[in-house]
Parts: structure tokens; C-alpha cells; sequence
């Protein structure tokens, strides 16, 4: 079934005309690549420290690591392995390179903000490391739980790591929107949502996980970063707050965090099966139904973390069910992945090797999962190593295994290259037997009552020392096996690239490309009938050929510098706002540097994103395929308001938790309501003129739509006028610091506020746009995502309003 087409240029470009490429490229694959590469780099940094800390507990009493340096190792540990590892290796590494590439078509939704949201990425993790030499590494663990996370010692650490995951998430955020309306709008011609690889389906069912529940994570760092920077707080119990309310807003998403590490790489390794049993998927819509109702069910389980709080027993016993609820699609999944294996004709290579023990050590971790939701049970070792053994059975044997069988897998395809079997079978078998004898051990540990997070323990302990030395000599076999792995994959590129396009014989779309794939991905046009998800063995069935097309006549998204740009500006703003605040002033220079870069990266980040907004996508004009009636913006805006929601629903939801058990009273004064009551008039009016703005642009009417934009900001400034003048009023009639109702105001209003000014900002963009000639009635640029999320804050104002001036 492949069509050959011209191949790729010897010529090697040097080292700063790739990283050029890598800067402002809009290509999905390298993007896949930056994610992967990076995403590796963490799992590098994350796979030292842990051998560092099983260094220090190798032997009793061991003073290597001691105190705050060993918290600190064990944070950045955590922190790194699951937000730069574990979660975007699979869904945005994987996602990005092979998404397009499976469902036949050129790019993602919006490439150009694809490549702002991996050089975001990016930025995080290095804004991330920068508090190891400025000022200290936050030592707080990767849960930062309250009141740890506001100590004094770990202010500056906390601060970084609060900012550096809001960063990365909405870079998590955006991804996972514009794969959704990729895959909602993007497919081929003729793929049906249900003869789409389950690929597709894993990485659209953890996009909207990640979508639902994301504000979770991101309402416990802002909460914190606000009651470290200006004492803002819905945790602290001096004036009533509620410390374990930041758990749950952490967990709420953390929980979810589990499958969006796992969804992907399961579905991965049903890629995996049915390529190399070559036979098909068993059981592939009760697959896609798991899914599905994992995203679901996983949303409904985040208090099993939290089960010794002392929670009322109808939580805890609704909690225990959703927990061992979940465990049955979960288990579904490995059944489909056993039941594809079973009776193939298994090509035993190393893929196939790391699905296989995928399978078998992942059932392990899953039933001591099951174990800890079981109340009495996990009252005995929540703090122990057991859970420690447990996460990481999960985690190591399920999605890291999984990461390696993915790259063993589609390496050929990216590369041209196969990776050396003899040394693909030393990695495997060293982190096989490296994984067990790292964390068997640590379950005995945990049930012989070690506690975990602690940095030594005494002699004398029953089987102690001896199952920590043997844990300590797994991670130093799982170090042998992470070295032979960069070897193999440093030593495959010694090698020429020429593999053909299916070297497995795959039957998914990804496998007609060329090894690795051209820049525009296929030089052909596929067959508009898909009989099932394995189209590449139906066409050759029935006889069907691809049709060639050529090349020249396939136009891409432009290069441009400016994604990464803005992404820079907003990170350089990041790096102001950990170590500083909007009022640090010139007092010192530390304070004058952190004052610079907070409002000069503000500045950039403005004009890079308008300069962005005024480079045309394309070059020439270019007829976009759409599958639903709406446009690739619209779309994965969308999608992005459903994280937005959530944001806002846990927030109010911790406010409206709070008010009703009496703990926020509302202050004698408080703000007035008719001047609430107007600023509504004045975004309810604003949304009527954004929409006949939008109405007037496709009919024509240049003019009216310049002016309905132009008013919409007015009345924007207006309300914000309003709403500074009322914050500064109501601020200077008590402390929030004292008064938790007031806290949660400010909280909750302020974060609207912000989006009312991120809302002018959009709404301003297609305003240029329309300035510089960039808009007429059939290019709309970016007005449809602006009016939508205008639109998103006047709706969330109006209950603003009912829950904060009326009730």
C-alpha cells in the first residue's frame, strides 16, 4: 500500500539552522519530538535523584542526604516524573507526532499553538530548576500539601513550583484542546469516530480528562501562590479556612492525573498487540467504552487518597466504591490487550516484550490499588512505604514500560531505523528484574510499618535494612538499564535511515508514510471508505490503491517565530512572578530584577502574540477540511472553556463549602450591589455588541465590525474600572488577611478580573487584525475564540453576582 516518494535531502543543515526549525516550526512530528525529547531529559533528571535518595536509604542511619536537601531531591523527584514525564511523554510526545499521522491528515487543529504550548513546556521545566540556585528548591513534595507548602523556608522553592506548574498546565491545557477538535475535526475523509485507531481514542479520551479536571491542580497552586505572595487564603485556619480543602482540590485532579499517565499508554499497547499478533483488536468498542468510562469514573475517586482525614463515613464509603468501580474498565482494558495476544502469531520483538511485561506487572500494581480502597486496609499503611510501592508498581511497570515500547515501537517509523534487538532485550530484563527488586521490597517495608517521606531509619527493625539495601540495588539496575537504552538509541543513528514505510507491517495510516515521514506527512490521497480501524489491511482486500498526489501542490502552515516568542515572554513574566510581585519596586536589586522581568515580560509577551496574530497561517490561501460546521478556533476554544469552567467550579465549590458550614461570614460591609448590578449591565451589553460584531463580519460589513470590537473593549475598560475602584474601596474596610469571606472575594473575583483583562486581550487581536487588513468575510482570524470566551467570563460573572452580592 506505499506510495514512494522523493527522498529527503542528504545535506546535513548545522546546528543553528535546526534550531531554528525546532523554534518556529508548526510541523506536528517535530513538536512530537520536542515533547519526547524533553520528556526524557525529566525522566533523566527525575531517575537520578531517585537513585540518590535510594542511595541515602541503602543503610540505617546514612547521612548523605539528610533534612531539607533530601525534601528538596524528593520534590523535584515527584514533581519532575509525573508533570514532565509521565503525563506528556505519552499524550503530548506520542500525541503529537502520530495523531495526524493516524488519522490521515496534515497537522493538528492549530499548529501555531501547538508550538507555543511545547516551547511553554519547555520553559516550565527550566523556570522549574532555576530555584535549585536561587534561593532554594521547594521541599514540600510533589503534593505541596498545606500548611508545608507556606512555610516560611520553602516560600521561594513553593513559589516557582506553583508557577512553573500554572505555566505547564496551560500548556496541558491547550494541547489537549486542539487535539480534541483535531480529532472531532481533522480526520480523513470517510473515518468515522468508530474506525478511528484506539490510539485516537486514548488520546482523546485523557485530552478531556485533562480538560474536566485540570482546575483542580491549578486551584490549589494559585490558592497557595496568593497566601505566599499577599497572605490571599482559603486554607488558612487562623481566620477559618480549611487546610484540608487544598487536598481536595489537589487530589481532585490528581487522581485523574493517574489515567491521563495511564489512558495513552494502554493504548499504545493495544497498537502494539494487534501489530504484532497481527490480528485485530479484541474487543475494540468495549475498549473505546473503558475509555470512556475511566474519564468518567476517575473523576469520582479523589477522596480515596484522603480516606484518614477523618472524612464522614457515607464520603468514605461512597469513595470506596468508586474506587473498586473504576478497577472494572480499567480491567477491561487488559483483558482486550491479553485477548489480542492470545492466539496470534506474535512477532516476538522487543515491543512485544515490554506490552507482555506490561501486562503481567501491571495487574500487581492495579490489585494493590484495589487493596488501598479498602478502608480499615488503608487507615494501616496511607503513610507507608506500601503506597509508595503501590504508585510506583503503577506507574514504572505500567506507564514508563509502555513509554520504551512506544519508542521500540515507532522508532523505525520516526527514524528510518531499527533499534538493536540484543540490546532492547538488556533494557528490558534490566528494568524487569531492576523494577521488582526496587519496589517488592518496599510493599514488606510498608507493611512492616516503614513510614514514607522520611530520609533515614534506625537499626534494628525487622527485615528494614535488608529490604532497603535490596531496593536501593533494584534503582541501581533500573540506572544499567536507563544507560543501555540511550546507547541503543545513540547507536541506531550510526546507522543509514532505510527502513521502508511499514517495516512491522502495521495497518494503520501511519504506517503509508515514509521511514520517517516527509514534512507534509503523505504524498497520497486515501481511499473515503474505512470498513473498520485497520484500513491498511481492508484496502489491500479489496484492492484498493492510494492515489499519489503531488507534493508541490500540498500547502503547509508558515514557520514562525513568534509561538515561541510569546511563550518566552510569558515565562520570562514567570520567572518575575516566583521570586517577586507586581509591588516589589526598586528597593534592591534582586527586587528591581524580579520587577523588570515581571512587566518586561509582560510587555514582550504582548507583542510577540500580536505580531502572531498578524502573520497570516498560510502563505496563500488554502481550503480547510472540516469535518463539523465549525472552525479549527472555534472548536478547540471550546474545548478550552471546559477547563476554564472547572477552574472556577472547584473554586466556587470550596467558597460555597466554606460559606454554608459557616465559616465565611460575610463582612457587615460589603461590596455594593449596585454597582455589581451595573458592571453586569455592562458585560451583558458587551456580549450583545462582540456578537453583532461577529454577525457584521461575515456579512461584510468591515466598519460596523471594527466598531462593535472597538465598543466591546470600552466597555471592558469600564468594567474594570468599576472593578478596581470597588477592590480598592472594599480592600481598605478590613484585612483580608483576617477575614476569610473577604479572602475567598478576592480570590474568586480577582481570578475573574484577570480573565476579564485576558478576555480584552482576545477580543483586541482580531481588532488588529481588522487594522492591518488581516480580516474580510472569509477570513475571520481569530474573532470566533475571542468572542466565545467573552462570552465564557460575562456568564461567569452572573453567578459571581448571586453568590457573592445576593447570597
Amino acid at each position: 500500500m506505499a506510495v514512494h516518494v522523493p527522498s529527503h535531502s542528504d545535506a546535513r543543515p548545522g546546528f543553528t539552522a535546526v534550531l531554528w526549525d525546532y523554534i518556529t516550526t508548526t510541523d506536528h512530528k517535530k513538536i512530537g519530538i520536542l515533547y519526547l525529547v524533553t520528556s526524557m531529559f525529566g525522566f533523566a533528571i527525575a531517575g537520578l535523584l531517585a537513585v540518590m535518595m535510594r542511595t541515602q536509604l541503602a543503610v540505617p542511619n546514612n547521612n548523605l542526604l539528610i533534612g531539607q536537601a533530601y525534601n528538596e531531591v524528593l520534590t523535584a523527584h515527584g514533581a519532575i516524573m509525573v508533570f514532565f514525564f509521565l503525563i506528556p511523554a505519552g499524550l503530548f510526545g506520542f500525541g503529537n507526532y502520530f495523531l495526524p499521522l493516524m488519522l490521515g491528515v496534515r497537522d493538528v487543529a492549530l499548529p501555531r499553538l501547538n508550538n507555543f504550548a511545547v516551547w511553554l513546556f519547555i520553559f516550565s521545566l527550566i523556570l522549574l530548576g532555576t530555584s535549585a540556585v536561587n534561593g532554594g528548591s521547594p521541599g514540600v513534595g510533589w503534593t505541596f500539601y498545606y500548611p508545608l507548602s507556606v512555610d516560611p523556608r520553602n516560600s521561594i522553592g513553593t513559589s516557582t513550583l506553583m508557577v512553573a506548574l500554572t505555566l505547564n498546565g496551560i500548556a496541558s491545557l491547550l494541547g489537549s484542546a486542539n487535539f480534541a477538535a483535531t480529532i472531532l475535526n481533522l480526520r480523513a475523509p470517510g473515518m468515522s469516530l468508530w474506525k478511528m485507531p484506539i490510539f485516537a481514542w486514548g488520546i482523546f479520551s485523557t485530552s478531556v480528562l485533562q480538560l474536566i479536571s485540570l482546575g483542580g491542580l491549578t486551584a490549589a497552586a494559585l490558592v497557595t501562590y496568593l497566601e505566599l505572595k499577599i497572605g490571599l487564603s482559603m486554607f488558612n485556619p487562623q481566620i477559618g479556612g480549611v487546610p484540608t480543602l487544598m487536598t481536595q482540590f489537589f487530589w481532585f485532579y490528581s487522581h485523574p492525573a493517574v489515567y491521563v499517565m495511564l489512558l495513552p499508554y494502554l493504548a499504545i499497547a493495544a497498537e502494539i498487540a494487534s501489530t504484532m499478533a497481527r490480528k485485530p483488536l479484541f474487543g475494540y468498542r468495549v475498549m473505546v467504552y473503558s475509555l470512556l468510562g475511566i474519564t468518567l469514573a476517575s473523576l469520582l475517586v479523589w477522596v480515596h487518597h484522603i480516606f484518614a482525614f477523618g472524612l464522614p463515613d457515607t464520603w468514605q464509603f461512597a469513595f470506596a466504591l468508586f474506587t473498586l468501580i473504576v478497577a472494572i474498565p480499567t480491567g477491561v482494558k487488559i483483558f482486550n490487550i491479553i485477548g489480542t495476544l492470545w492466539g496470534g502469531r506474535l512477532i516476538m520483538r522487543t515491543p512485544t516484550y515490554w506490552v507482555v511485561g506490561f501486562v503481567f506487572n501491571f495487574l500487581i500494581g492495579g490489585i494493590t490499588g484495589v487493596s488501598l480502597g479498602m478502608i480499615p486496609f488503608d487507615y494501616q499503611v496511607t503513610q507507608s512505604y506500601y503506597v509508595v510501592a503501590h504508585f510506583h508498581n503503577v506507574m514504572m511497570f505500567g506507564t514508563a514500560f509502555l513509554v520504551f515500547g512506544g519508542l521500540y515501537y515507532w522508532w523505525p517509523k520516526m527514524t528510518g531505523r531499527f533499534l538493536d534487538e540484543k540490546l532492547g532485550m538488556w533494557n528490558f530484563w534490566l528494568f524487569m528484574v531492576g523494577s521488582w527488586l526496587t519496589f517488592l521490597p518496599q510493599y514488606l517495608l510498608g507493611l512492616l510499618g516503614m513510614p514514607r517521606r522520611y530520609y533515614t531509619y534506625p537499626e534494628g527493625n525487622v527485615l528494614w535494612s535488608e529490604l532497603n539495601l535490596a531496593s536501593s540495588i533494584g534503582a541501581f539496575l533500573l540506572l544499567a538499564g536507563s544507560i543501555v537504552m540511550v546507547w541503543n538509541f545513540i547507536q541506531s543513528f550510526r546507522k543509514p535511515a532505510t527502513l521502508g514505510p511499514n517495516p512491522w507491517g502495521g495497518y494503520t495510516l501511519e504506517w503509508t508514510a515514509s521511514s520517517p515521514p516527509a514534512h507534509y506527512n503523505f504524498a497520497h490521497d486515501f481511499p473515503k471508505t474505512f470498513p473498520t480501524e485497520r484500513p491498511l489491511y481492508d484496502w489491500e482486500k479489496q484492492g484498493m490503491k492510494l492515489k499519489p498526489v503531488d507534493p508541490a501542490s500540498i500547502h503547509l502552515p508558515q514557520s514562525t517565530p513568534w509561538p515561541f516568542m510569546s511563550a518566552l515572554g510569558l515565562i520570562i513574566m514567570g520567572y518575575g512572578l516566583s521570586y517577586g510581585w507586581f509591588n516589589s519596586g526598586f528597593r534592591t536589586a534582586y527586587d528591581a530584577v524580579n520587577t523588570i522581568t515581571i512587566y518586561g515580560g509582560l510587555a514582550f509577551f504582548l507583542y510577540a502574540l500580536f505580531k502572531w496574530a498578524g502573520t497570516f497561517e498560510y502563505a496563500v490561501p488554502v481550503h480547510h477540511h472540516h469535518l463539523t460546521k465549525y472552525g479549527n478556533g472555534w472548536l478547540t476554544m471550546a474545548w478550552f472553556i471546559v477547563s476554564e469552567v472547572g477552574l472556577f467550579a472547584v473554586l466556587i465549590a470550596g467558597y460555597v463549602y466554606l460559606r454554608v458550614t459557616g465559616l465565611a461570614v460575610p463582612p457587615v460591609e460589603r461590596p455594593e450591589i449596585w454597582l455589581a448590578a451595573l458592571n453586569t449591565l455592562i458585560l451583558v451589553a458587551s456580549s450583545g455588541v462582540i456578537h453583532q460584531a461577529e454577525t457584521d463580519l461575515r456579512k461584510g460589513k468591515a466598519t460596523r465590525f471594527r466598531l462593535g470590537l472597538f465598543i466591546t473593549l470600552m466597555l471592558g475598560v469600564i468594567f474594570t474600572l468599576f472593578q478596581i475602584f470597588e477592590f480598592v474601596v472594599f480592600g481598605t474596610e478590613s484585612d483580608w488577611r483576617q477575614n476569610l469571606w473577604q479572602s475567598c472575594f478576592f480570590i474568586i473575583v480577582g481570578l475573574h478580573g484577570l480573565h476579564i483583562l485576558i478576555g480584552a486581550t482576545g477580543v483586541a487581536l482580531p481588532y488588529y487584525q481588522a487594522l492591518t487588513g488581516k480580516l474580510d468575510k472569509h477570513n475571520h482570524g481569530s474573532i470566533e475564540p475571542a468572542a466565545m470566551y467573552w462570552h465564557l467570563v460575562d456568564v461567569v460573572w452572573i453567578f459571581i453576582l448571586a453568590i457573592f452580592y445576593i447570597w
